[in-house]
């Protein structure tokens, strides 16, 4: 057979597909891409843009012209599927390069020859359009394996943008798999104009994506608008809802898709169940907790779903005791069924994390408090041993909890496994580590650490560590470092809330923000009080009160500098206003004793019990443990005189190891 490319004029290109394609399914891949380089195909390309142009215009209008100068229909059939057969052969030699250009070319001339589409039913009788079609779904595949993932996304959209008259089932199976890529590749390529609107039946009517998470989204809500309005009888992809889940769980905006799917519930497309699982993840992850836990409720023997009731419970104060209840009933399923370590690592985790917050804002008696802290240390060491990958989450409550048992050797352990074991890249690792190092009263370590980590940590993320760093130079005595650390934070908060966000900001981020903010304006009213600066302390109140004014902090902070001024009824009425807000405030519970024993008009009793419950939520704050040995010994009285003694020995003890701002 002859060796070298002929010209298309030259050949029968219909006898020449066929003799190719025959070699191509006998397996002769390499004879196959032999016989499709007779076709060249850029000597073809001018005549054939033209034929389609002409072709399809007769086609339109049902005339019919004979030309010597243009080809027929069934050739350029003939060409699209050679140019398909050899990009096939070339991707099984593994050309995937070559075979996605050779296809690429192909998709071009289409495009180019006919920029409004193909008309509907045109080259039927030769199967055409279903040839072109398979080159338009094979392209973005063969720039996939070629690893060229710009062309890969671009190759995408135009199968989506360019009408090709592809099915609904070829659409959405496209659709899926672009989707997928964009939210998996690790790669992004995105050019904001009108070649990338999308047409979806919203409010806001035409949507234009700005990245590859909103790309992804908006592909997914259009397959799952397929099988809502049932526009095909494709089976239900159950994956669409863990994809559009994890697609918008990043972007932060699930109410949409709690919405889509009590959709997909009525018709049937979703069991209940896993549905009511589905809006729980929605729920929880746009903050409402109660919601996500009625619908967990409905679920009792699922254990998914009982774990995720657990986390919910284990990250709400509110909810402490059941999240106990439900990681124990975890464990008993788990125990009853075939067993899964790392399912029985994670309840363990989840029962250990519930426990100490059942411990830290239950109102039992303190033996009661003192053995759930005891058990919840106890299940954490528990769910390490039986890990078998590194588990940060298991590691860092690990840390916690012996922190807040004052075991600060094991804690700080824990805390460097999680930095060098998480690159040094999480937050809250970050700031663990730096208030364990503060309570073992290791200030300028600790100073050195929060630096580093302010190095490494975005603007609009260091936040917290500012805050921690402000309170370790107050603790130093460098007062006009922390000042302007304060003001460089409250500078960043105020430009964060300036800052358009991509997506829907997270109720939870707005909340943390105006507490830390609130925080940070108290703060600086307690440094200016201490300096005497009264008008600046009242400033920064003002500014702490405009923002929340329903805050025990700020009422607290109010009754301090209302102290220092000398009026101590002025005090004691903004300490009992801090308590009406919030009754397990230790601090105002502390001020309010010292408070009433320097007015003198209350009995010892009476000051003593406003100690005594706040002991009763924080054993370890060592301030309460002073000033009940202070009250004691003006009572006088040999027993007082010796419970004042201990006293003052756990005041010291505990102030050994104190930590600049709570663990947790």
């Amino acid at each position: 057979m002859e060796t070298s490319s002929l010209h298309v004029e030259e050949e029968d290109l219909q006898k020449i597909t066929e003799l190719g394609r025959n070699e191509f399914q006998r397996g002769n891949t390499q004879f196959a891409l032999h016989i499709f380089n007779r076709i060249d195909l850029a000597g073809v390309t001018p005549k054939l843009k033209m034929s389609l142009d002409r072709r399809t215009a007769d086609f339109k209008y049902g005339l019919f012209s004979y030309s010597a100068s243009l080809m027929s229909v069934e050739d350029i059939s003939s060409i699209f599927e050679a140019i398909f057969l050899k990009a096939k052969s070339l991707e099984k030699l593994g050309n995937h390069k070559e075979a996605a250009v050779e296809c690429n070319s192909a998709v071009d001339i289409v495009q180019s020859a006919l920029p409004n589409g193909i008309p509907r039913d045109f080259g039927s009788d030769c199967e055409l359009q279903e040839k072109i079609r398979n080159m338009v779904e094979l392209l973005p595949e063969l720039w996939k394996l070629a690893g060229c993932f710009n062309e890969t996304m671009t190759a995408y959209r135009k199968a989506l943008l360019y009408p090709w008259n592809i099915n609904i089932e070829t659409t959405a199976k496209i659709q899926k798999e672009f989707a997928v890529f964009l939210l998996y590749s690790g790669s992004d390529h995105h050019t904001v104009n009108k070649s990338l609107e999308y047409h979806l039946k919203l409010d806001r009517g035409s949507f234009i994506p700005r990245n590859n998470t909103e790309e992804a989204c908006l592909l997914l809500m259009l397959l799952l608008e397929n099988f809502i309005l049932k526009k095909s009888n494709m089976d239900w992809d159950p994956s669409i809802i863990d994809h559009l889940t994890y697609a918008l769980s990043i972007s932060g905006d699930l109410k949409y898709l709690a919405a889509l799917v009590k959709r997909l519930l009525l018709p049937g497309l979703m069991k209940r169940k896993e549905g009511q699982y589905t809006l729980a993840l929605c729920y929880f992850g746009d903050g409402h907790d109660a919601i996500a836990l009625d619908l967990l409720r409905n679920n009792p023997k699922s254990l998914k779903a009982l774990l995720l009731a657990s986390k919910i419970c284990s990250e709400n104060k509110n909810y402490a005791e059941e999240g106990v209840s439900l990681s124990r009933t975890a464990l008993c399923n788990l125990q009853q069924c075939s067993r899964c370590d790392q399912m029985e690592c994670v309840a363990n985790c989840l029962l250990g994390v519930s426990l100490s917050n059942n411990a830290k804002f239950t109102t039992s008696n303190y033996s009661e408090r003192s053995a759930k802290q005891d058990e919840s240390l106890e299940v954490l060491e528990k769910a390490k041993k039986t890990m078998k990958n590194n588990d940060v989450n298991i590691v860092y409550n690990l840390s916690l909890e012996n922190a807040e048992h004052r075991n600060l050797d094991s804690a700080l352990k824990y805390a460097k496994w999680l930095r060098r074991f998480e690159g040094e890249s999480n937050l809250r690792s970050w700031i663990l580590f730096i208030r364990i190092l503060c309570a073992q009263k290791r200030l300028v370590d600790a100073h050195i650490i929060v630096n580093t980590a302010l190095d490494q940590t975005e603007d609009f993320d260091q936040g917290n560590l500012l805050q921690i760093k402000a309170k370790i130079e107050i603790s130093q005595g460098q007062v006009k470092n922390a000042v302007e650390t304060y003001a460089r934070l409250l500078s960043i908060l105020k430009l964060k809330s300036k800052t358009p966000q991509i997506g829907r900001k997270l109720s939870k981020e707005k909340n943390d923000n105006r507490k830390l903010k609130t925080e940070t304006w108290n703060g600086l009213a307690n440094i200016y009080t201490k300096m005497a600066m009264w008008n600046d302390a009242e400033i920064c109140l003002s500014k702490s009160k405009a923002i929340d004014s329903f805050s025990a902090s700020l009422w607290h902070a109010i009754g301090k500098l209302y102290k220092a001024k000398g009026l101590l009824k002025e005090a004691k009425r903004a300490y009992e206003i801090a308590l009406d807000i919030n009754p397990n405030h230790v601090d105002s519970l502390l001020s309010t004793a010292v408070v009433l024993k320097q007015l003198g008009d209350q009995p010892f009793t009476f000051i003593k019990r406003f100690l005594t419950d706040a002991l009763n939520i924080d054993r370890t704050n060592h301030d309460v443990w002073f000033q009940l040995g202070l009250l004691l010994k003006d009572e006088g009285g040999g027993q007082s005189f010796v419970e004042a003694i201990n006293s003052f020995h756990v005041a010291a003890v505990l102030h050994e190891t104190s930590p600049i701002e709570p663990f947790k």
